[in-house]
């Protein structure tokens, strides 16, 4: 894996956290959400942190500098010495432009960036099908991977739920807002020559044996 950064892309139900996960476990780096360094951040009560807290409570989005700072502040950790994954972040050219900035000022190279792709059909089932226990948080899916009792988990009987915001006109809306926004990320990395792209419509096995395959000779 000779890129120090990978940077994973994917629409909601796309399975980039799963597949980052695996990636991160396989290279011994850490994988990095920015929704989990924000909170981290707050919780330290770090000036950034600070900072990115008195937005959120006003219910107000974090500005670029804020998170664009916690993020640097994280990747200057020595737990990303040998490499990290950015989960969920860029999600702007500004933002890809400010990882450029400091990968180059580290000397670190540019990001290997990941994108899966995944038919909307296939993500609206994966998304409008998903169930979650409330007992023990075990996710299913009414048409991939449904409970053996509808309703109940299998673990601990438990009534499975069903996200308010899992419905499909919202989910709709999501993917729309997605591909608005992450399209010109997909070109600016595709014109760098460092965007790979990943068959998401296969099952997750099969995706995770084929990136590391391909990061370990990349």
């Amino acid at each position: 894996m000779p890129a120090n950064a990978l940077i994973f892309l994917g629409a909601p139900g796309a399975g980039k956290g799963t597949q980052a996960r695996e990636v991160a476990t396989h290279f011994g780096i850490p994988q990095i959400s920015t929704g989990d360094i924000l909170r981290d951040a707050v919780k330290k009560q770090t000036p950034l942190g600070m900072a990115a807290k008195a937005k959120m409570e006003a219910g107000a989005l974090v500005p670029d500098e804020v998170v664009c700072g916690i993020v640097e502040e994280r990747i200057g950790e020595p737990d990303c010495q040998k490499g990290f994954i950015l989960d969920g972040f860029p999600r702007t050219i500004a933002q890809a432009q400010f990882v450029d900035r400091v990968l180059q000022a580290k000397g670190r190279g540019r990001p290997q960036v990941l994108d899966i792709e995944v038919d909307e059909d296939l993500l609206l089932k994966r998304l409008t099908g998903r169930r979650t226990c409330s007992v023990c948080g075990e996710i299913y899916n009414v048409h991939f991977s449904p409970p053996k009792v509808e309703g109940i988990c299998d673990k601990d009987g438990g009534k499975l739920l069903y996200r308010a915001d899992d419905n499909e006109a919202t989910i709709r809306q999501r993917l729309e807002a997605y591909h608005r926004q992450t399209s010109p990320l997909i070109e600016y990395y595709r014109a760098q020559g460092v965007l790979h792209e990943v068959d998401g419509n296969k099952d997750p096995e099969t995706i995770a044996k084929g990136l590391l395959e391909f990061l370990s000779q990349a």
